[in-house]
């Protein structure tokens, strides 16, 4: 059905000059009663309140459990929150995630799916793309990504993950995330009972073999590269039933795309369903470093992570983490709790600092005036 014209009331075309006209009468002179738009924004990007169209209360950088936990809960606080989402979960690979309650074997991409809805069904933002630098902006941040766009926040949420450091041993990587494997509360179940290898990649080494004990009485642990076991972790492996195999594994053997075992370096081959490997975890997080805030090595020697208090406060003002950003053993469960936890207490840093404003002006209403917020 046509419109009808705001002038003659009669029907009219798209195009009738008259109704163009009302329009932009209406429009001017919604603008120019106090400078702004129905939106709230002025002509130069400007809102009454000083700042910017694209400045937010919380800029949440990653897309994963953590950061979509955490930018749930700070858009149930009404605050203004956008996720950067380079789309590069960690878990993309596996074929489920497990030990989550009521979430047990789902995908992660559905997952992370599930999570994105529920955030933009609270009025937050989820962007696509890579942050590449963090710098301040007067008592904002200005976060660049990579493509050149720009967006500014009074708080940031880190929560980028880390990256695993494979050992360099050919095909291991192509085998990550389905017979290769790290975490034993994560895969363990879904390879009971199979003949599971455990490559000495890392201080855990021992350990990690102790632990997939729990799921398979035939555990084989390779010494590869790494110092062999002490006597202590040697009588511990022996006790149960865990043969040590010493010597370089220099790749693995797969038939029919399966891992059936690995190859040492003098040519020998050890049979394996399965290969757990210890990798050196590494936070995403070098944009941070214009803040003064870099990785610090984790006091396990697993890797390096962004240190932070219980609830993700960095040293940096304005700046929190969550997730294997900060904790890198954090299974997804753990990091979305922590993503949760970090809102909460972003939400309270800003409650403060707007009840601090508000008793200034309840003080001294006329510097508090508008035209004082920052441009």
């Amino acid at each position: 059905m046509s419109p009808v014209c705001q002038i003659s009331n009669v029907v009219c075309s798209s195009g009738c000059r008259a109704c163009m006209v009302v329009v932009e009468v209406v429009t001017m002179t919604e603008r120019l009663r106090d400078g702004y738009g129905r939106d709230g924004y002025g002509r130069d990007g400007h809102g009454r309140d000083g700042y910017r169209r694209d400045s937010y209360d919380v800029v949440v950088v990653g897309g994963g459990a953590a950061g979509l936990s955490g930018a749930l809960m700070l858009a149930r606080a009404r605050r203004s929150v956008v996720v950067i989402d380079a789309g590069a979960p960690r878990n993309a690979p596996a074929a489920g995630v497990h030990g989550l309650l009521a979430r047990d074997g789902m995908r992660p991409t559905d997952l992370l799916e599930r999570g994105r809805a529920e955030v933009r069904g609270y009025g937050g933002r989820i962007v696509p793309g890579e942050v590449g630098a963090v710098a301040r902006d007067d008592d904002r941040f200005a976060v660049t990504l990579v493509d050149g766009r720009t967006v500014r926040a009074r708080r940031l949420l880190v929560a980028t993950g880390l990256v695993d450091e494979l050992p360099d041993v050919p095909g291991l990587r192509d085998r990550w995330g389905r017979d290769v494997v790290h975490c034993p509360y994560c895969h363990g179940w879904e390879v009971r009972d199979r003949a599971i290898g455990v490559l000495a990649s890392g201080p855990l080494a021992v350990h990690q073999a102790l632990l997939f004990r729990q799921w398979s009485a035939d555990v084989t642990f390779f010494s590869h590269t790494a110092p062999p076991p002490t006597d202590e972790e040697a009588e511990q492996l022996a006790a149960r039933g865990i043969s040590v195999v010493d010597g370089e594994v220099a790749s693995l053997e797969i038939v029919e795309d399966r891992l059936t075992g690995v190859r040492l370096s003098d040519g020998t081959v050890v049979g394996c369903e399965v290969l757990a490997v210890s990798s050196r975890m590494a936070a995403r997080a070098d944009f941070l470093s214009a803040l003064g805030l870099r990785p610090a090595e984790h006091p396990a020697g697993v890797g390096e992570h962004i240190p932070a208090d219980p609830t993700g406060r960095t040293d940096v003002p304005g700046v929190w983490v969550a997730g294997n950003v900060t904790d890198l053993a954090a299974q997804v469960g753990t990091a979305a709790a922590a993503g949760a936890t970090a809102a909460a207490a972003i939400n309270a840093d800003l409650v403060a600092e707007e009840t601090r404003q508000a008793v200034a002006a309840y003080r001294d209403p006329i510097s508090a005036a508008p035209g004082a917020h920052p441009a």
